[in-house]
């Protein structure tokens, strides 16, 4: 299972990882391989904004419909318009080519409280779903 150090996670299992001033959102490795094969991706509109904890989407696989969820508050700025086409790659590249959405996070120090990578490996060895 992936748990890349430089993110922070959600115990729902979404990811964000801070770049500059942006932030890009996605779904972690483990909730990729729990949906099994994604078949569409629900993304949210362009310069919405969303609140931390807010349902910024969905993501329909073969098992599953799942919603998506805002790690903290911020804008919306760009898409991950790849996934339209190619909703796949969120099962192969959940951390680089799958990401979602990217935010301008209104607070970007509130990623802090977001769970780093051995928080959030405890969360899913001890079963968090």
């Amino acid at each position: 299972m992936n748990i890349p150090e430089n993110c922070r996670y959600m115990d729902t299992h979404e990811w964000i990882r801070l770049e500059g001033d942006e932030a890009h959102v996605g779904i972690t490795d483990f909730a990729q391989g729990e949906l099994g094969d994604v078949v569409y991706v629900e993304l949210p509109e362009i310069e919405h904004t969303l609140e931390a904890g807010d349902e910024a989407g969905m993501i329909d696989s073969a098992k599953t419909t799942s919603p998506i969820a805002a790690p903290v508050t911020g804008r919306v700025v760009r898409i991950n318009e790849k996934l339209a086409d190619h909703p796949e790659l969120v099962n192969q590249s959940p951390y680089e080519e799958g990401w979602l959405y990217v935010l301008e996070p209104e607070n970007p120090k509130d990623i802090n409280n977001l769970l780093d990578a051995a928080a959030y490996r405890k969360h899913v060895e001890e079963g968090g779903h």
